[in-house]
């Protein structure tokens, strides 16, 4: 840590932003294999949560990596930078009383634990929620192709085929797409989401 660096504090509080806002922030990490339906939850759950006049921001995987993740690669250390990255801006957000819904593959599940303690240590609730669908079946699914691409080695490092996916342990919330419909999914995410947040 540098140690000229200083914090500036603001004059106006948590407590102020949260209480302008009418809610709680909150950082929902929705973590799965590609095409688990990662993508598809949290623009409904973002969309439920408008319609309902709450304030959410998205902060997805690959749209990170074409701005504030530019750069970063599929290596481990790069894997790891990416999700610190993400953790610290969704902590910004939800400081500021967002519901901040991150939907990032983020295989490791020691960088998973890592950023939830960040965000409890900063007073921020975290909910870890598994986006749970069997290979076959998002390998069947393949919205983008990129399994295909992978086995046929165009695409290296890539998640759950030649790179691991550690699976959450205790989960704030699974939910199995294989087996239940969206609207299940999102009416159990949207419950937990909004008890969090206190609304």
């Amino acid at each position: 840590m540098n140690t000229d660096l200083t914090w500036t504090k603001a004059k106006v509080t948590r407590a102020d932003r949260w209480n302008l806002l009418g809610q709680s922030g909150v950082v929902v990490w929705l973590t799965g294999l590609s095409g688990s339906g990662k993508s598809t939850l949290a623009v409904a759950l973002d969309n439920w949560l408008h319609q309902h006049g709450r304030h959410c921001q998205i902060l997805d995987g690959d749209n990170l990596r074409q701005g504030l993740c530019r750069g970063l690669t599929f290596t481990e250390a790069d894997r790891t930078e990416n999700i610190r990255r993400a953790g610290e801006a969704a902590k910004l957000l939800a400081e500021s009383g967002l519901i901040v819904i991150c939907s990032l593959i983020s295989p490791y599940a020691k960088l998973r634990q890592e950023t939830k303690l960040s965000c409890q240590a900063a007073g921020l609730t975290f909910l870890e929620v598994f986006v749970n669908a069997p290979m076959e079946v998002c390998e069947q699914r393949d919205p983008r192709g990129l399994y295909r691409k992978a086995r046929a080695g165009k695409i290296h490092e890539f998640t759950g085929i030649t790179s691991p996916y550690e699976l959450p342990e205790h989960p704030d919330l699974e939910l199995p797409t294989d087996r239940l419909p969206l609207e299940q999914c999102l009416n159990q995410l949207t419950s937990l989401v909004m008890k969090a947040a206190k609304l």
